[in-house]
């Protein structure tokens, strides 16, 4: 049997493991209720960033919408200004004034005259130079024209940008640097750089509205006041 001292004892015991199971009791609940806030306290941050995520996706959208209104009108804008080109053009090769420092141009075509000047030089009789400036005027107009054929490189102009510019090592360009000079040499380098500018990839000769005083293209005003001052001259 216990003694009394032996049932105190063990009646402690009891109470202190009661307390203890208690206090663990109250500290698991406690921990439960803060993970509960804790969870909510997530769910409404992340339903608050949905909503500014969806937000954000209708401004995205909106922009999106706005940037291509504004390429299509862009794309009319330049559309109806090549279109009013092409018209001051055609109204311009009616004029008949070739003195005019506003006219127009054809682009990539090669100019006959210094291989005129060399022929007159290489050969006496008129109808002989006739003959063969016509003919290598000729091979190098097929030359230009020839797609196979580019004698450009890319040159850095300045922060990272590029121009493709005349290949100084092109063979081709040498041998007719060296058999004709550089009037034909720039001439034929002159319809490259034209021809590459405004037709590389159809490679044909393409009307241009021209400045030849300034030697750059036109303005559309510039070309108005040109075919308005024609004009009034006529009446």
């Amino acid at each position: 049997m216990k003694s009394a001292e032996e049932k105190e004892r063990f009646k402690e015991d009891s109470l202190k493991r009661r307390r203890t199971d208690s206090e663990e009791g109250l500290e698991a609940s406690s921990t439960t209720e803060e993970l509960k806030l804790q969870v909510q306290a997530y769910r409404y941050k992340i339903e608050e960033l949905s909503k500014k995520l969806e937000e954000k996706e209708g401004e995205t959208e909106s922009l999106q919408d706005l940037n291509h209104t504004l390429i299509v009108k862009e794309r009319k804008s330049n559309d109806e200004l090549q279109e009013a080109r092409k018209e001051l053009i055609s109204q311009l090769k009616g004029t008949g004034n070739s003195h005019a420092s506003i006219r127009y141009k054809r682009m990539g075509e090669l100019d006959s005259k210094p291989f005129q000047e060399v022929c007159k030089k290489k050969y006496s009789g008129r109808e002989e130079r006739d003959v063969k400036a016509l003919e290598l005027c000729s091979l190098w107009e097929g030359h230009i024209k020839d797609s196979n054929w580019f004698p450009f490189v890319n040159v850095e102009i300045g922060n990272n940008n590029y121009k493709e510019m005349i290949d100084d090592k092109d063979d081709k360009l040498n041998r007719l640097r060296n058999d004709l000079g550089d009037d034909v040499f720039r001439a034929v380098t002159t319809a490259l750089t034209e021809m590459n500018e405004y037709n590389a990839s159809g490679r044909y000769i393409v009307a241009e509205l021209w400045n030849f005083k300034e030697e750059r293209r036109a303005t559309l005003k510039e070309g108005i006041q040109r075919l308005s001052k024609y004009k009034r001259m006529k009446k």
